[in-house]
């Protein structure tokens, strides 16, 4: 019986050259393989009971260090079933030197997109649950991995964004510094109308809105004399980055309606005009281009 499970566990599935792949080393590989898994599953909870409620770590960072041990251990178990495989590393990458070189050459963004990927999970200027612009876009990510990230865009498009955009190109993230960011609305009045009546309209129609933060204090802002307006710009600040399109939407509604009832015109651009005829006892000869007579 222990001769027919040792020749079942030494019998060979694969012949690499002097390399023999049992087995055995099957067996050996799974066990690392799940052995690394069940660890970074430990890891992972002991780090969410334990430690990031006591130090306060946001979900981004939290996400960035659960990946970077994540990815040192599965590193660690690929060296050691190397190892359980009797594979000298040095030996196979001298063999493929070359090899390796061509494809760096070809692969050369994608390293630069994984190296990119370290950066911003070391450094955290983009985390997951972040409301960020790029390339005149503005989404949430809800990942960030070795090579590339995902972006929800507000129509819950998801855009799989290569990590060194994040590293290269200018990224606005509206979450990174502060919990409220300001926002506004342009609108025109005629001359008509009354500034300081104007003004407590514009902040009377964003009362309704629960997520207009009271600190810093909303105000009105007479930016022009225009050609044929008062152009006005109300400021406020709001913790709702995601969905502010749709407030800023709603605010217009309600200075729409406010206008109205306050009877405070919104003008039409003007032009004047002015025509000059020609005597009548002179009429303009239009095929010569002159007066007559």
């Amino acid at each position: 019986m222990q001769d027919t499970l040792q020749y079942i566990l030494e019998f060979p599935l694969l012949k690499v050259r002097q390399y023999n792949i049992t087995i055995f080393d099957v067996l050996i590989l799974i066990f690392i393989l799940s052995a690394a898994r069940l660890l970074i599953w430990v890891i992972q909870k002991f780090l969410r009971r334990r430690i990031f409620p006591i130090g306060n770590v946001d979900a981004g960072r939290q996400f960035a260090l659960t990946q970077l041990i994540k990815y040192i251990i599965y590193l660690l178990a690929i060296l050691f079933s190397f190892q359980a495989l009797s594979i000298d590393i040095s030996l196979l990458l001298a063999g493929s030197a070359a090899l390796l070189v061509g494809v760096g050459l070809g692969l050369q963004q994608t390293f630069n997109d994984l190296v990119s990927g370290l950066i911003l999970l070391f450094e955290g200027n983009v985390s997951v649950g972040d409301i960020i612009e790029i390339d005149n876009l503005i989404g949430r990510v809800t990942a960030i991995g070795i090579r590339t990230s995902k972006v929800e865009t507000r129509d819950a498009i998801t855009i799989i964004v290569p990590n060194s955009k994040f590293i290269v190109d200018n990224v606005i993230n509206w979450s990174h510094s502060h919990l409220v960011t300001r926002f506004s609305v342009r609108v025109h009045t005629s001359y008509q109308s009354d500034p300081e009546l104007v003004r407590r309209v514009l902040l009377d129609c964003l009362l309704p809105f629960g997520d207009v933060a009271s600190t810093p204090v909303p105000f009105v802002r007479l930016n022009h004399f225009g050609e044929s307006s008062l152009d006005f710009e109300l400021l406020f600040w709001t913790d709702n980055m995601w969905r502010i399109e749709n407030m800023k939407s709603e605010i217009r509604f309600n200075i729409y309606r406010a206008f109205k009832e306050n009877d405070i015109r919104v003008p039409f651009p003007q032009r004047d005009v002015y025509i000059h005829t020609a005597h009548a006892e002179k009429p303009f000869d239009f095929q010569a281009g002159e007066l007559k007579g």
